[in-house]
């Protein structure tokens, strides 16, 4: 049966490749972007997840199109990598906002959709660097490992209603991110996974989409690490 799925950051990366995989399995997906353009053929909303006027208005604009969210990916995020002492509050709140509160903000609206249809699936795009920790990344660990209380909360919350809520932890993954890397940067990051290479977009979404599948149905408040044995013990 074909769902709705809604994927913020659905325009590249992670994100792009969870949209395609649901597309393929026929599901109505529809995609958020903020700074990047799509260039892909998805129902696209230009949406900033640290606005809530404008995560209202590409929900309204996603029920509109296909009917209410059934599939959530809260994917959107962003990175502003310093040391602690180099790090303004601004550097530090600004991360958060975007990658914490802004999940609180799409998951908040998702379910009142899922609330009356007594039924939904939510998946938070977090990261083993949230488990982990990492210098220089004190404020988008803080966002990532946040989510996973935001998760289990809300499992608690929904999970009479049938809403599950669960998160990914992928660790280094193919994207523009990584292959901005220098090699010397790229070899360091790899010599620590035990799987001895990054993973690809796709394998992050196949566990997304499971997630989201009636096989996974009596799964909810759980953390799935993506991440090659990197963040094993966490």
């Amino acid at each position: 049966m074909s769902r709705v799925v809604l994927i913020t950051g659905g325009s590249k990366g992670i994100g792009l490749a969870c949209a395609q995989h649901f597309a393929s399995l026929g599901d109505k997906v529809a995609i958020t972007y903020n700074s990047t353009k799509p260039t892909n053929d998805f129902f696209s909303v230009k949406c900033d997840v640290t606005s809530q006027v404008e995560v209202d208005a590409a929900f309204s604009a996603v029920e509109e199109k296909f009917g209410a969210v059934q599939v959530l990916v809260s994917n959107a995020g962003v990175t502003k990598d310093l040391l602690l002492l180099r790090m303004s509050e601004s550097d530090f709140s600004s991360v958060i906002d975007a990658n914490l509160t802004g999940a609180y903000r799409v998951c908040k609206r998702a379910t009142q959709g899922m609330l009356r249809a007594r039924s939904g699936r939510i998946i938070l795009m977090s990261s083993v660097v949230g488990l982990l920790g990492s210098a220089g990344q004190a404020n988008y660990a803080a966002s990532k490992s946040g989510l996973v209380g935001l998760a289990r909360s809300l499992a608690r919350e929904l999970g009479s209603r049938s809403i599950t809520v669960n998160v990914v932890a992928p660790g280094p993954v193919e994207t523009d991110m990584t292959a901005a890397l220098t090699d010397e940067q790229r070899a360091k990051m790899i010599d620590a996974v035990p799987l001895g290479r990054t993973a690809t977009p796709q394998e992050i979404a196949g566990v997304v989409a499971f997630l989201a599948s009636q096989d996974a149905a009596y799964i909810t408040g759980a953390v799935i690490p993506v991440d090659g044995g990197l963040g094993m013990g966490h």
